[in-house]
């Protein structure tokens, strides 16, 4: 016991200690107030990759140290921890919730992993697609925690147990972006972007924009796990699942849930949409699956597993994201940055997606976006760039790092299988790390600008 109170006062005083080095160097360069804003963020962001304190807690620190230090007052920290896209996410999750407890994502499991063949090549397809389909709905985490103990269990070679285990890692990654609800950097970018008065992107408009970058690394993933093991036969049992009443009741409220998004998305110059706001539909639909006859989740027995955790990981976020822009650190930094402006717009796209991609490799990719996002808006507004562009590539960016079991909870979930050694995960990772990038800076110049 005594020894664990030690590693924990070890791991805060890492974090205080680093924290003043960060004040004292960043008084060269900011004033007070940004130098203890930067102060305040390297405090947090050491809490949060040591696990000194849990993640929920660490989270809420922002409404003791910004009203502290001066940076935000009280009301303006916690008034980001209502944030709209919050309720968003929350709705988002109580689906996720109904999926798993009726078992949902066993047969869809089920289901597309039957469409392939017996083979390594068959298996790692389908369990990246299943786990890229699971991920736009339930988090990456879940998703890789649901998949990981099928993935084991269909053989025990080695080799084939490691590429199994990283075409469920990387396949949620991979996945994560296609709807705006499946990973927390989407739902921080919507997030700024409404606090910044941006049009936002409508459901659908994203998924129809990221779609082909999803599909074309999957296609990657797929064939660099399965050099060397091509042409092997799996003996494997063909479970057949039947849907069960509740199990229909949850496929016909997502079916009208897509609908709806589908129907409310404006397509100029043909539609304008229904005007309704997103977060609305979903918190509306995760409420109805509370109600009779639905009745799927039970408050007492299902509010237990809702994040609150995350939702106060994006408390944060919004919070260093206000921050920045309150007092003035954004463009600050922005002004130090604007000298490689001069560049070329897909070089700038090159730079900022190799940026965020390495960088999240050894951070927090919420607590980086929420960084960044605020840095590149106020790029965008003193150069002319496309401000929505930079920030999608950006936040695309912070899902897709592959090198270390830190850089994404699939990853660490991976590593922690057994099946899977850091090396192997650097020599793939390292790979599909430029593939990602240089993915989507082409897709970002050649369609996304074509359709913001």
């Amino acid at each position: 016991m005594i020894l664990a109170y030690k590693e924990e006062f070890k791991k805060i005083g890492l974090g205080v200690i680093l924290a003043l080095l960060a004040f004292v160097f960043s008084s060269f360069v900011f004033n007070t107030q940004q130098s203890l804003l930067i102060t305040s963020i390297v405090f947090l962001v050491t809490l949060w990759t040591n696990e000194a304190l849990p993640l929920a807690i660490v989270s809420i620190l922002p409404i003791i140290l910004f009203p502290a230090f001066g940076i935000l007052g009280t009301k303006a920290t916690t008034a980001n921890y209502a944030h709209p896209i919050i309720f968003l996410f929350l709705g988002g999750f109580l689906l996720a919730i109904a999926v798993e407890k009726t078992s949902l994502h066993k047969y869809i499991a089920a289901k597309i992993l039957s469409l392939f063949p017996n083979t390594s090549t068959g298996i790692i397809v389908s369990l990246a697609i299943t786990s890229a389909l699971l991920s736009s709905i339930l988090s990456n985490t879940t998703t890789a925690l649901l998949l990981m103990s099928i993935a084991l269990f269909i053989t025990k070679d080695p080799k084939l147990r490691m590429r199994f285990a990283l075409s469920v890692a990387y396949g949620a990654s991979i996945g994560g972006i296609l709807t705006p609800i499946g990973t927390p950097p989407n739902l921080i970018l919507f997030g700024i972007m409404n606090e910044k008065g941006m049009e936002s992107i409508a459901f659908f408009k994203w998924v129809m924009m990221v779609s082909p970058l999803v599909f074309m690394m999957l296609i990657v993933v797929s064939f660099l796990l399965s050099l060397g093991v091509r042409g092997r036969t799996i003996k494997r049992d063909k479970e057949r699942y039947k849907l069960d009443k509740e199990q229909k009741k949850v496929l016909y409220i997502l079916g009208g849930l897509v609908l709806l998004l589908l129907v409310n998305a404006p397509l100029k110059p043909y539609w304008s949409g229904l005007g309704l706001s997103e977060p609305l539909i979903l918190l509306g639909t995760g409420i109805l699956l509370f109600i009779a006859p639905i009745s799927i989740l039970n408050w007492d027995d299902d509010s237990v597993k809702i994040p609150y955790k995350i939702m106060f990981l994006f408390g944060a976020g919004f919070s260093i994201a206000k921050a920045f822009g309150a007092t003035g650190l954004a463009d600050e930094i922005a002004s130090y940055l604007l000298s490689i402006t001069h560049l070329s717009p897909i070089l700038l796209l090159l730079a900022v997606a190799s940026l965020i991609t390495f960088t999240t490799e050894i951070t927090s990719n919420t607590a980086l976006i929420s960084i960044m996002l605020p840095v590149i808006y106020s790029i965008s507004e003193q150069s002319g760039i496309d401000t929505t562009l930079f920030m999608m590539v950006a936040t695309v960016c912070a899902s897709y790092a592959f090198m270390l079991p830190i850089a994404t909870a699939p990853n660490a979930i991976a590593m922690s299988s057994g099946a899977v050694h850091v090396k192997n995960m650097i020599r793939y990772g390292f790979i599909l790390n430029f593939i990602g990038i240089a993915f989507i800076v082409l897709i970002a110049e050649y369609f996304w600008k074509g359709v913001l």
